[in-house]
């Protein structure tokens, strides 16, 4: 891996670490970091002591000495004693750093992701960012943990060469020597001949095991309208497709870390058992060197050797993290982009948005947000407060994309769109958003801490005509799959119940009442009526005609009919 990989990947490891380590929580966090660095230094201390008492063990019994070998082994027992409570509480307080960390930067990711509908522009217009759901987990989860991770193994090993070395060097000076050599020729090989493509064939990997893991989830979440469509096969043949695509990365992937460095490593990382003893024989055969020695030169020639070889020994560990940070940095890029405009579209159009506290839209011109489709032209219309206003046409000439425009979704175009506050509007789609919760929470939805007692539920419930809802599931703190008990018809009412909980002031309903019929459509218009409520609907039936003022007709042609 050259110098300029190597700088990117730090570079962009701390932009997203800077947001912890030099934000609010930075106090508690270098707190603990601090007490782990104590820890730390205490119990690799203690190393050194277990390392010279297990020589003096040996020495005591090559020299057949009874009371020293005993006083040896109480000495070991004593250490042992404070080192094993140090190294477990040492682990306790890393995982703790590393729990919070995730917990704060997951929190700060959400916040961003949510933000400015994020999320929306994401899956609308950057396909490139795949598979948020496993950045947010599974990739955050790797940084915050494998980086402390790293950070504390690279700090231990300095604080064991310091430590280790000052043993060799009493034993042997040659030794030293050739493990600086030997440790930093192995890192240079390593990094060199595997870093690039181990990094390259990780991010591969983590991108093709989400996507085959997404195509799981989109067959679960759609198993009815595969089945009824009888699709099986292609379904099938896709997951068999996207898994082929994991098969054959995963396979070059062991190809390269598990057999070529696998092959170096184990070669590389054999030699150093027998290196000290060569070098010690000597002095213990001429009598120079307690017997003993051997055994505290190995010791420290290995905790020296691995603590110098961190690179080649966590190699694997260490592309599989710099992918994720790959990942992550990207995903973390797109989410402070303040301007979400892609770069080909900046001198182009933007419909301009006003907020004034009514609904109207001024020579209004509609495009897709690539641009490359009008979807009409110069539409002027106003609804007045308390009314109704229908828009009609076929499919695909712009009905729903105007709702998008409204709601702020799609800005391609020129004109003007006025409109209230967003809290003052509430939107109802054909499919109604099933959320996973309480009846209650289903209920009160998109609110997120409205108080209501179940009367008043219930009384809700009541006009949309759902009465026995609650008592047929066991009440309003009752969880279910919302979407898989429901009935279309009967999630559509449910959708209207949350108009008479939350009460705006403005709804726009897309095709909302298709699943109803006549009679359960009038009622919901009835009682909308009543509750002075302005609304904007989208529909085919003819029978909608009846509870609108005004009306707005898309024509195949793009010629739009507007009548009040």
């Amino acid at each position: 891996m050259n110098k300029k990989v190597n700088f990117n990947i730090l570079k962009k490891f701390w932009n997203i670490a800077k947001l912890y380590w030099l934000g609010e929580e930075k106090k508690g966090a270098f707190t603990l970091l601090i007490l782990l660095g104590l820890l730390l230094i205490g119990y690799t201390q203690l190393s050194v002591l277990l390392n010279r008492n297990q020589g003096e063990l040996i020495s005591t019994l090559a020299a057949k000495d009874e009371a020293l070998f005993w006083g040896a082994v109480r000495s070991f027992l004593t250490v042992l004693v404070i080192y094993v409570p140090l190294f477990a509480g040492f682990s306790y307080v890393q995982s703790k750093l590393g729990l919070y960390w995730r917990k704060w930067l997951s929190e700060h990711f959400l916040g961003r992701y949510f933000a400015n509908r994020s999320f929306y522009q994401l899956s609308a217009k950057y396909k490139e960012i795949d598979n948020p759901d496993q950045r947010i987990s599974e990739d955050i989860r790797g940084f915050t943990q494998d980086s402390l991770l790293f950070l504390l193994v690279i700090v231990q090993s300095f604080l064991q060469v310091i430590a280790f070395s000052a043993v060799l060097w009493s034993i042997s000076q040659q030794l030293v020597i050739f493990l600086l050599v030997y440790a930093i020729a192995g890192t240079i090989i390593t990094a060199g001949v595997f870093g690039k493509k181990l990094v390259n064939l990780n991010f591969a990997q983590l991108q093709k095991e989400a996507n085959f893991r997404f195509g799981l989830v989109r067959v679960r979440e759609n198993s009815e309208s595969i089945a009824f469509y009888q699709g099986e096969k292609q379904e099938e043949k896709h997951l068999i497709n996207l898994f082929d695509d994991v098969y054959k990365n995963f396979n070059s992937l062991i190809i390269w870390q598990e057999l070529y460095l696998g092959l170096f490593v184990n070669t590389f990382e054999f030699l150093p058992y027998v290196i000290p003893a060569i070098v010690v024989a000597p002095s213990v055969l001429s009598g120079d060197l307690e017997v003993g020695k051997v055994s505290e030169a190995t010791g420290a020639f290995a905790r020296v050797f691995f603590s110098l070889n961190i690179i080649v020994s966590r190699f694997q560990s260490l592309t599989s993290f710099a992918a994720g940070v790959n990942r992550l940095s990207g995903f973390y890029e797109f989410l402070k982009i303040e301007d979400k405009k892609p770069l080909d579209t900046k001198n182009k159009p933007i419909i301009d948005t006003i907020t004034n506290g009514k609904l109207a839209t001024k020579e209004l011109t509609l495009q897709t947000p690539n641009y490359q489709n009008t979807l009409f032209n110069n539409l002027s219309l106003e609804l007045p407060p308390q009314q109704g206003l229908l828009i009609m046409g076929s499919s695909g000439c712009g009905k729903s994309s105007l709702l998008r425009a409204i709601a702020g979704l799609w800005n391609s175009g020129t004109g003007v769109i006025y409109r209230p506050e967003l809290d003052e509007m509430l939107f109802l789609p054909q499919r109604p958003y099933m959320i996973i919760g309480t009846l209650r929470e289903q209920l009160t939805y998109p609110s997120v801490d409205k108080s209501i007692s179940d009367q008043e539920l219930q009384e809700v419930l009541n006009l949309v005509n759902l009465s026995n809802l609650a008592e047929r599931f066991g009440g309003f703190e009752v969880e279910k799959d919302w979407g898989e008990v429901l009935s279309l018809g009967e999630q559509q009412r449910v959708a209207f119940a949350r108009i008479f909980v939350n009460k705006p002031k403005y709804v726009i309903l897309d095709e909302a009442t298709s699943a109803l019929d006549i009679d359960n459509e009038a009622r919901l218009y009835h009682h909308l009526t009543l509750q002075n409520i302005t609304y904007i609907s989208v529909g085919h039936r003819e029978s909608l005609k009846n509870y609108h003022q005004s009306m707005v007709r898309f024509n195949d042609d793009k010629s739009i009919l507007v009548k009040n």
